[in-house]
């Protein structure tokens, strides 16, 4: 059998394609006895209140935000020039003055990531700072420069950061909202990013930050691989100590977005170990985990960071490589890999008995599928892995959203390109983390069954092309 694993690389954030609705009731049933099946006993989950069914429309203001950007229109691939994710984050420089972080992914026509001074001849990137989502004051409007100071490369992404000041006449100012819009100048296409900004009551995530270990460059993402060496640090270049604990705990995958049954009540985590660090020195994680730093043991908030494998965002062994394919199977397709001798040939044989042995349709579906996996490590990891979160399940399975619509509270995801598929929203509640800020759970409803069914039958199929 020719080996199909090898067909894991490149990100590709495309929308779905056609989609089949054949076989939807043995789907139907087999999804939710997967879901139950595949779960372990006891595991921890979040409580979640239940509002009001999902609609076309929400009464939330539309708001740029911090996960990828709309999946390119015809206007996008005709110009090739495009950002197709933004993700941002604030550190406190003073009472007065935030230090504002953004990173980007872009593309060329010919595809790769620009160069700063390509970037910036096809580019152009305006703010405006509002005291809230719901009020339309400008407290601060402009153009950011792109030059050496402001712009620069980071690996496979571009990184922007700039300072922006409180306004003078808003002494009482303690939160405000920055909205950042990147607008490609020939075609005017925009990707836009929402950033809360807290200048009081500052959380320790506020003032300190994840680092390469120079100290130089910030990392806007909430894991490290093992092996790593970082540095948490601010701007000031403070010697503090933190308490760090590190717990060994598998979180389980999101649940069904049909599974409407209450949670089980959430477990203590255990603490596995425990050290301290101290800030804006190197310091290296030797073992796998969620660490927890904060600067005294009684501190409601810290710093999260999960402790990766080498190769993660990215997934290629075949142990961890079965369980993302929860999403699109019955657990006893689940049961018979994870218990097989050979787990590698038992994926191969999965993925080949899905698509009738066709192997050309095994190896693209195995590659936009993991690719997609990729996606949701890199964009929504907190404190557990990207593709265990609701977000990371609803991007795998649909892909990245057509628009969203986003407040302090919730985020709505609304995908309304699809073939086939009518206007569909996803909304995501903000929860309260000790890990992480942005932790968010989706609103779970029986609603979703005809949409989400035959987008998993064209998984099934192979119909899903990207």
């Amino acid at each position: 059998m020719r080996t199909l694993l090898y067909c894991l690389t490149i990100l590709s954030l495309s929308a779905c394609g056609s989609l089949k609705k054949s076989q939807q009731q043995r789907i139907n049933s087999a999804y939710e006895a997967r879901t139950e099946a595949s779960r372990p006993a006891g595991a921890q989950q979040p409580q979640q209140a239940r509002p009001a069914p999902p609609t076309a429309g929400t009464s939330a203001p539309t708001r740029p935000v911090d996960v990828p950007a709309a999946a390119p229109t015809v206007a996008d691939r005709l110009s090739g020039w495009s950002v197709t994710s933004i993700k941002g984050k604030f550190l406190s420089l003073d009472s007065t003055t935030l230090h504002i972080v953004l990173d980007l992914t872009a593309q060329m026509p010919e595809g790769g990531l620009p160069s700063p001074a390509q970037f910036a001849e096809h580019f152009q990137v305006a703010y405006v700072m509002y005291p809230d989502y719901n009020n339309r004051e400008r407290l601060a409007y402009g153009n950011i420069p792109l030059d050496g100071q402001v712009l620069k490369q980071q690996g496979n992404h571009l990184t922007m950061a700039f300072d922006i000041k409180r306004p003078a006449n808003r002494t009482d100012l303690a939160n405000a909202v920055l909205l950042t819009e990147v607008t490609e100048i020939a075609s005017g296409n925009k990707a836009r990013n929402d950033l809360p900004l807290r200048f009081r009551n500052l959380r320790l995530s506020d003032r300190f930050t994840l680092t390469n270990t120079t100290g130089q460059e910030i990392e806007l993402r909430n894991y490290v691989n093992v092996g790593d060496t970082v540095r948490i640090s601010d701007l000031a270049n403070t010697k503090k100590t933190l308490y760090g604990v590190r717990y060994r705990h598998d979180f389980d995958a999101a649940s069904s977005p049909m599974n409407t049954s209450p949670r089980p009540a959430q477990k203590s985590l255990v603490i596995d170990s425990t050290l301290t660090i101290t800030t804006n020195q190197p310091f290296t994680l030797l073992r796998e985990g969620l660490y927890y730093f904060t600067e005294d043991t009684t501190a409601e908030n810290g710093i999260g960071l999960v402790v990766a494998d080498k190769r993660f965002p990215k997934m290629t062994r075949p142990e961890k490589l079965i369980r993302p394919v929860l999403y699109m199977s019955t657990s006893s397709e689940i049961n018979e890999m994870t218990q097989a001798q050979d787990t590698k040939k038992a994926l191969d044989r999965y993925w080949l008995s899905l698509m009738s042995g066709n192997e050309e349709t095994a190896r693209r579906t195995i590659r936009a599928y993991y690719d997609r996996v990729e996606d949701a490590n890199r964009l929504f990891t907190t404190y557990k892995e990207g593709w265990k979160t609701d977000k990371g399940m609803i991007y795998i399975v649909l892909g990245p959203p057509d628009r969203i619509q986003r407040n302090r509270e919730r985020e709505v995801w609304v995908y309304n390109r699809r073939p086939n598929v009518s206007e569909i929203n996803f909304t995501f509640t903000k929860k309260p983390n000790q890990f992480v800020e942005d932790h968010y759970e989706l609103v779970r409803f029986m609603e979703y069954q005809p949409v989400w069914y035959p987008i998993v039958e064209a998984w099934r199929t192979g119909a899903i092309r990207e």
